[in-house]
C-alpha cells in the first residue's frame, strides 16, 4: 500500500513538473510574441492620447478605460477566434495575411516619414487626429473612433503574435494569445493613462509652495509634447522595422529565398567577424536593412495611394 502511495505521489510530482514546464513554455512564447508586436504597440501608445484632447480632466481616465475595454473586446471576441480558426484550418493563408499586414505597417510608417519630410504635401498621417466634436455625444463619438482605430492595430498585433506561436498546440495557442491580448492592452493603456495625466500632475506640482516641486512640475508640462513626439518617432521606425522584417521572413516562407538569405548572410558575417558585440551588430544590421526595406515598400504603396490618378481621386 505504501509503495502504491509513493508511486502515486511520484506520478503527481511528474505531472506537476510537466505542468510547470508547460507554463514556462507558454510564458516564454507569450513573451516572444509580445516583443515581436512591439512596433504596433509603440504606435498604438503614441496614437491613443490624441483621442482625449479637448476632454475635461475628470473624464480622461474613464474615457481611456472605455477605450481599453473596447480594445480588449476587439482582441478577445473578434480577432482571436478568427486567428485561431485561420491557424487551425487554413494555416497556409497565414504568410499571405502577414505580408498584407506588414505592407500596411510599411505604408503607415512611410506615410509618417513623408508627412515629416514634406509637411505641405497632400498625404496624411496614418492615424489622423480626431476631429473635435461638441455636445453630449462628443465622448461617445471619440471613444468609438478610438476603438475602430484600435481594431486595425489589434489585428496586426494578434496576427504577428499568432505567427510566433503557430507551431504550438491549439490550447497553448489559445492561452498564449489571451495572455498577449491582456498584457499588451494593459501595458498600452496603462502607459497612455500615465501620459495623459502627466500634464495634470505637472500643473499640480507647479502650484506647490516648494521651489523644487514647482520647477519639476513645469518641467513635466514642458516635456510631455517632446515625449509624445519621441514616442511617435520610435513607433514609426519600429513599424518600418517590423513590417520589413515580416516581409523578408514570409517571402522566404513562400519560396522567395534570395532576399532573406542575403540579409541573413550579412548578419551572420558580422556576427562572426566581431568578437563580443558581433551578435548585437548583426542584429542592428538586420534591423536597419529591414527598416530600409519597409520604407521602400511603404513609399511605393504611398505613391500608389496618393500619386497615381486613382489614388488622387480616392484621397480627394
Amino acid at each position: 500500500m505504501s509503495a502504491g502511495l509513493f508511486g502515486l505521489l511520484d506520478d503527481v510530482a511528474a505531472l506537476a513538473r510537466l505542468a510547470a514546464a508547460s507554463v514556462d513554455d507558454i510564458g516564454a512564447a507569450a513573451g516572444r510574441a509580445t516583443a515581436k508586436a512591439a512596433g504596433v504597440v509603440i504606435d498604438d501608445t503614441a496614437v491613443t492620447p490624441q483621442y482625449v484632447q479637448g476632454i475635461t480632466a475628470d473624464r480622461e481616465l474613464p474615457m481611456i478605460r472605455r477605450i481599453a475595454i473596447g480594445s480588449l473586446r476587439n482582441k478577445l471576441l473578434f480577432i482571436l477566434p478568427a486567428a485561431l480558426l485561420l491557424s487551425q484550418f487554413a494555416p497556409w493563408l497565414l504568410p499571405v495575411i502577414l505580408m498584407i499586414g506588414a505592407t500596411y505597417l510599411c505604408y503607415e510608417g512611410a506615410e509618417k516619414v513623408m508627412a515629416r519630410i514634406f509637411p505641405g504635401s497632400h498625404g496624411h498621417e496614418a492615424h489622423a487626429t480626431p476631429t473635435a466634436v461638441t455636445g453630449e455625444d462628443a465622448e461617445k463619438t471619440m471613444t468609438a473612433g478610438a476603438i475602430r482605430t484600435d481594431f486595425i492595430l489589434s489585428a496586426e498585433i494578434m496576427v504577428i503574435a499568432l505567427d510566433e506561436v503557430a507551431d504550438q498546440a491549439f490550447w497553448s495557442r489559445l492561452i498564449i494569445l489571451i495572455v498577449v491580448a491582456i498584457v499588451i492592452t494593459a501595458a498600452v493603456y496603462g502607459v497612455v493613462a500615465a501620459i495623459v495625466k502627466m500634464d495634470d500632475v505637472g500643473l499640480n506640482l507647479a502650484q506647490r509652495s516648494s521651489t523644487f516641486a514647482q520647477k519639476f512640475g513645469r518641467g513635466l508640462v514642458a516635456a510631455m509634447p517632446k515625449v509624445l513626439a519621441t514616442l511617435s518617432a520610435v513607433g514609426t521606425v519600429a513599424m518600418l522595422w517590423v513590417g520589413g522584417h515580416i516581409l523578408l521572413v514570409q517571402s522566404d516562407a513562400l519560396g522567395l529565398h534570395a532576399p532573406y538569405g542575403l540579409v541573413h548572410g550579412w548578419e551572420e558575417s558580422v556576427h562572426h567577424a566581431v568578437d563580443g558585440v558581433g551578435a548585437v551588430l548583426g542584429w542592428l544590421l538586420n534591423t536597419g536593412v529591414s527598416a530600409v526595406l519597409g520604407l521602400v515598400v511603404g513609399a511605393i504603396v504611398v505613391a500608389v495611394v496618393h500619386v497615381l490618378p486613382f489614388g488622387k481621386k480616392k484621397a480627394h
